[in-house]
């Protein structure tokens, strides 16, 4: 009489009866999300303390006739002072038309042929391309905005030539919150003797990119940040 033997059971990576993999994939999804909410927490904290520690120490001067302008050796002192005068007049008129929203009487503070560069990078080219632009902002999402300036140099190249540099930007109400770009301003003394812009630059300041780019590479910062 022979024995018959059962064949062996396979051997299996089932759990024990009674017990499931699903609490444990649980703890690890949990684990992945509190891992994940814990970096996006580090990385905005980061954020915030890169962008409260971007404040500039050049803040300019509100008003443009408190900058003492670099002249040339061609300009005498009082030529060089009612010059000076003419600049910040044709600035200040500038932003006066900006704050009654009249594209017209903007644009005839430049020149017929003019450049006018956005801070998104559009490209206008004469007196006429600039105040037709204008005139639509003004008629849509500027309508009501307000022009601030707080200039940093101005500088004469020739006696018909200055440079001027600010920091801008518009706003409604009081007052701007934050003057968030930086405007090149070149302007010249034309044939009928009046000061107008040639050609206007403006540029968003991305102050967090900045204070990064200071802290990889110190040497980058500019003399009058450190």
């Amino acid at each position: 009489m022979t024995t018959r033997q059962l064949p062996a059971a396979p051997i299996t990576s089932d759990p024990a009866p009674g017990k499931s993999p699903r609490p444990r994939r649980r703890r690890i999804k949990r684990v992945l999300g509190y891992s994940a909410l814990a970096l996006a927490g580090v990385a905005c904290g980061g954020y915030l303390w890169l962008d409260a520690t971007s404040d500039v120490h050049s803040t300019g001067q509100a008003e443009c006739s408190r900058v003492t302008p670099v002249a040339t050796a061609a300009q005498t002192k009082g030529q060089a002072e009612k010059d000076h005068a003419a600049v910040c007049g044709v600035l200040d008129s500038m932003a006066d038309a900006w704050d009654r929203n009249d594209a017209d009487a903007y644009g005839g503070k430049f020149t017929e042929n003019a450049t006018y560069t956005t801070f998104v990078g559009t490209h206008y080219t004469g007196r006429k391309d600039i105040a037709d632009a204008h005139r639509a902002l003004f008629d849509g999402f500027l309508d009501g905005s307000k022009l601030a300036d707080s200039f940093l140099d101005i500088r004469f190249l020739s006696p018909d030539t200055a440079v001027v540099t600010s920091r801008g930007d518009t706003y409604t109400g009081d007052e701007p919150d934050e003057l968030s770009k930086i405007q090149t301003y070149t302007l010249v003394r034309e044939p009928d003797g009046e000061w107008r812009i040639a050609a206007f630059h403006n540029t968003q300041r991305q102050s967090v990119m900045e204070r990064v780019s200071f802290l990889f590479s110190p040497d980058t910062r500019p003399e009058a940040e450190k």
